[in-house]
């Protein structure tokens, strides 16, 4: 095994996790660093074997055939590597890796963590705010909270709620809106063309989608909030998206009425880091929290 010794761990990792995943970007969410670094730690690997395992191409990285015929090999002998620390190791509740979606980081989450940190000062959190769904069985994250029609998001995967939307829109705007009639006449903020939940919005108040009028197409659900929050039209909303913003005066929900997309917000660990008490925690504070707005949401829907 003396060859080992000739390159490091790290390197095998990040050379298994990019042929394994297929991307950059997904190996370095998965991996926890930034793709940056990810790269440069291929480069010295592929310098201290003596050869390229990937062709960078404009598309991406493309493994050679000698990296196809190793990858798999690689991949099991790292699961067997993680196997056995989790059998030895005793879990360590100083820092938590979190990936969790931008927008529920950032119009949620982030609003609310300083409780944590203030109730656990002992434990570290680290969030990582990515679209990716991380393999949690094997990269460095602990914790995914992610939203989807299924769990298929790690080995240890538990429901935290159901995602609704609602309409919002400026409060100088929700003067106009008094019946679903005056929603042909206001202009519909959209993401990137979709016209996300109208239709099982509308449909729950059994009504089909009417000829809604163009509006602002923004790129971000976060964007078209601050749209809506401008003036600029009526968006399609979600709870965890719009709650504090509409709790704070900033937009307002002209009609009461609120529906579930089929989709939901998932609690999601790999099997060694369920065994740690920092990840009871967080999921413990995470589900008051969200009861709590969950609480609001249904008190001011009503």
């Amino acid at each position: 095994m003396q060859n080992l010794n000739a390159i490091p761990l790290s390197a095998l990792r990040a050379i298994e996790a990019i042929a394994r995943t297929g991307t950059l970007g997904r190996a370095a969410d998965e991996l926890g660093v930034t793709a940056g670094a990810l790269s440069q730690r291929l480069t010295k690997a592929e310098a201290a074997l003596g050869q390229a395992l990937f062709i960078r191409e404009a598309s991406g990285l493309k493994p050679t055939a000698i990296c196809v015929q190793v990858a798999p090999r690689l991949t099991r002998a790292m699961e067997d590597i993680s196997s056995v620390v989790s059998q030895i190791r005793v879990p360590e509740d100083d820092t938590l890796t979190i990936s969790v979606a931008p927008i529920f980081a950032s119009r949620w989450l982030i609003w609310r963590i300083k409780r944590f940190n203030q109730k656990n000062p002992s434990i570290s959190l680290r969030v990582l705010p990515t679209a990716e769904v991380v393999d949690l069985d094997h990269s460095e994250v602990d914790i995914g909270i992610r939203v989807g029609e299924d769990s298929s998001i790690g080995s240890e995967a538990v429901k935290l709620l159901d995602q609704r939307v609602f309409p919002v829109c400026s409060p100088d705007l929700a003067l106009h809106l008094h019946t679903l009639d005056d929603l042909r006449n206001i202009p519909i903020i959209r993401e990137n063309e979709l016209l996300y939940g109208w239709k099982s919005w509308l449909s729950d108040q059994d009504l089909d989608v009417p000829d809604l009028q163009p509006g602002p197409t923004y790129a971000d659900a976060s964007l078209c909030l601050d749209a809506a929050m401008t003036g600029q039209g009526v968006f399609m909303a979600w709870e965890t998206l719009a709650c504090d913003a509409l709790e704070r005066g900033y937009i307002s929900s002209p009609f009461a009425r609120r529906s579930r997309t089929g989709a939901t917000y998932w609690f999601a660990t790999s099997q060694h880091a369920a065994r740690k008490s920092s990840v009871r925690k967080f999921r413990k504070w995470l589900e008051a929290e969200l009861d709590c707005s969950v609480n609001y949401w249904n008190s001011a829907s009503t």
